[in-house]
């Protein structure tokens, strides 16, 4: 099928007839947009592939600028690439609120990641102005860039050079699968690694931070809930293990005098599964990557390298588990005669969001008619990077099936209006706050 004939608009607005709601907010101009957008960078499966630092970012960057023109925002780039557009309000000296997210893509992602984020919150500065209303506090809409980070296998680039979190070092080491590095590369979209190195904001300037973004999960849609409130973002911690017994014949080995690190792997993969439910409901823990040593068909495994992925909203649930995963890989290891070696490889502590803030958000969710539901967030957004300096909020759209990073990534038009909807009500009712 040509990706060019499916129109994103179209199916969009097949079952929603809102022109425009008395807040201002339009279901239709939000279609219009996310269609637009669904058109730079459109995949033959009709998903959506624009990677950090790429012209077709640039692009959607460069459309999404016209249209803060359009809403009367004032427009600045940083020297990382974010784009920043702000509304001075009646008190420019007060720190401002921001709200946003990205506008790049995993290869052949969805159209709803980071994108609805963004025009979420231009949506509701295009509703002030097409109402006459004018914020106490100054508004930026802000879009981060390289969120996903598939070009150099990291991600949150936009948002960490914003607040200062950047490794310039360990950025200028990266080289993409086409063998370019990071400092080529930003040089195709006007970016140096001097401007890089001078993106950091003066954070004193932004009060506070929120983000619309799709579930990728199925929550919402068991609750039967348009947008939900997230109370915490989990922080992943990463590590590596490893067992070690000794290869042998498969064949000549006994069973009762092996030494098998699969076997003992095995076990110990089966128990982190279990271990998660132990402690809580909002602790997860993922094997998704390991590796057999010798790895042949008629030969015992000596060696096995894993990685296991945990994360939680709280610190101290996260930190129970990680013990209780260690303290199982010891017990099998005692009862196999196979060693047990670990060691952290990576680690973000969890983010969590206010109780004021969920409050507010509580409070503008049943003003529109919807029944409050706060669930956690398992995954990283730009919010988890601003989360370290200021207070953020978090705001979940029902995804379809639960559906993320594919192109059948879908969120209905009438509950992306209500989430724009709960954000309106939810910003305004920050500009009270003193």
């Amino acid at each position: 099928m040509d990706s060019k004939k499916w129109k994103m608009k179209d199916a969009l607005m097949r079952e929603f007839n809102q022109e425009k709601s008395d807040s201002g907010v339009s279901g239709k101009r939000l279609a219009e947009r996310l269609d637009t957008l669904s058109m730079i960078g459109r995949t033959s499966d009709n998903g959506s592939k624009r990677p950090g630092f790429s012209l077709l970012e640039y692009e959607a960057k460069r459309t999404v600028i016209k249209w803060m023109k359009e809403a009367d925002l004032s427009v600045r780039q940083d020297g990382a690439g974010n784009i920043i557009g702000r509304l001075e309000g009646e008190q420019s000296s007060l720190p401002a609120i921001m709200s946003g997210s990205h506008v790049d893509t995993v290869p052949n992602g969805g159209h709803f990641d980071g994108t609805l984020g963004v025009l979420s919150a231009l949506e509701v500065a295009q509703a002030w102005k097409d109402t006459g209303y004018l914020p106490k506090k100054p508004y930026e809409v802000v879009i981060f860039t390289d969120e996903e980070g598939s070009r150099f296998n990291g991600g949150l680039t936009g948002s960490e050079a914003l607040t200062g979190d950047s490794n310039i070092d360990d950025l200028l080491s990266k080289v993409d699968n086409e063998g370019r590095t990071f400092k080529e590369v930003i040089a195709d979209v006007s970016l140096t690694v001097e401007g890089f190195t001078q993106a950091k904001r003066d954070l004193n300037e932004i009060e506070t931070y929120i983000e619309v973004h799709i579930e990728q999960g199925k929550r919402l849609e068991n609750e039967d809930l348009p947008c939900g409130i997230v109370n915490g973002i989990a922080g992943p911690y990463w590590m590596k293990v490893t067992f070690k017994g000794l290869a042998g014949h498969a064949g000549n080995t006994p069973m009762n005098d092996r030494r098998d690190a699969l076997v003992a792997a095995s076990a110990f993969i089966q128990r982190v599964s279990e271990l998660p439910r132990t402690i809580n409901t909002t602790s997860v823990a993922t094997v998704g990557n390991i590796e057999v040593k010798p790895n042949g068909t008629n030969v015992i495994p000596g060696e096995v390298i894993l990685y296991v992925d945990i994360r939680d909203i709280e610190s101290e649930s996260r930190q129970e588990l990680i013990s209780k995963i260690i303290s199982c890989g010891e017990n099998i290891s005692q009862q196999s005669d196979v060693s047990f070696e670990y060691k952290c490889v990576h680690n973000s502590l969890p983010v969590p969001i206010p109780s004021a803030l969920q409050e507010k958000l509580a409070e503008a969710t049943k003003e529109e008619g919807i029944r409050p539901y706060f669930l956690p967030s398992g995954a990283g957004h730009d919010a988890m990077i601003l989360g370290r300096y200021m207070p953020v909020a978090l705001l979940f759209v029902r995804s379809r099936d639960g559906i993320s990073h594919n192109p059948d990534e879908w969120s209905d038009l009438s509950d992306c209006v209500q989430t724009v909807q709960v954000l309106k009500r939810y910003i305004e009712k920050m500009q009270e706050l003193q």
